[in-house]
């Protein structure tokens, strides 16, 4: 039946929402073994003095407010599948019953159930893309927040190890990391702050699809 599909796409339109710190993709299958390389092709060198490094990922991955957030909007995301699902579940039960009486229904009134079923069904899908979008609204919000508290930590450590020139340290492919400002600013953010306060974003609700004539 038509609403089957429908229904059971519901279970995956509120995923859990992503940590503040996207993951990273899995490594690549491993190729074929080459020749080892000579030692003097290792990446490395002297230390360039002014030129520093940095990982903002890596920051809020690890600082205690990145932490902190993750969590709570895992909470939130939380919160809302169950509100979904509590709204989806006499739906499915329905759709269990019709399944189990359609051999004694004719084709028509086959239909006509169906065709109740997704108009309960409708109201409920948009709820569920809508907590999507209040969830990602608040994740962007969170890394907001907490960018501002972030740049002044950033700034008072460049300062300190006499910066000239910093880069994102997910570009730089090999060379001395001995300037990686990475954990220095993760401790200088935890002494800062270590939570923020999150509530899941309000947003208003999409315009309905316009019916086709």
């Amino acid at each position: 039946m038509t609403i089957a599909l429908r229904l059971s796409a519901a279970v995956v339109l509120l995923a859990a929402a992503a940590p503040l710190a996207a993951a990273k993709a899995p490594p690549a299958a491993p190729a074929p073994a080459a020749p080892a390389a000579p030692a003097a092709a290792t990446l490395g060198g002297p230390l360039i003095p002014g030129v520093c490094l940095l990982s903002r990922e890596a920051v809020l991955a690890n600082a205690k407010v990145g932490l902190y957030a993750s969590q709570r909007i895992r909470q939130l995301t939380e919160d809302a599948q169950a509100e979904v699902n509590a709204d989806r579940k006499p739906i499915e039960g329905d759709l269990a019953t019709l399944r189990a009486q359609a051999a004694k229904l004719t084709p028509d009134q086959r239909a006509a159930q169906e065709k109740a079923l997704a108009a309960r069904f409708a109201p409920v899908q948009a709820k569920a893309e809508q907590r999507t979008r209040e969830i990602e609204a608040t994740r962007a919000k969170a890394i907001d927040a907490i960018g501002v508290q972030l740049q002044p930590v950033i700034a008072a450590v460049y300062m300190q190890k006499g910066c000239g020139l910093l880069f994102d340290r997910n570009t730089v492919l090999g060379g001395n990391m001995g300037n990686d400002l990475t954990a220095a600013v993760v401790a200088g953010l935890d002494a800062r702050l270590t939570s923020i306060t999150i509530e899941r974003e309000n947003l208003p609700a999409a315009p309905a699809p316009a019916q086709a004539r």
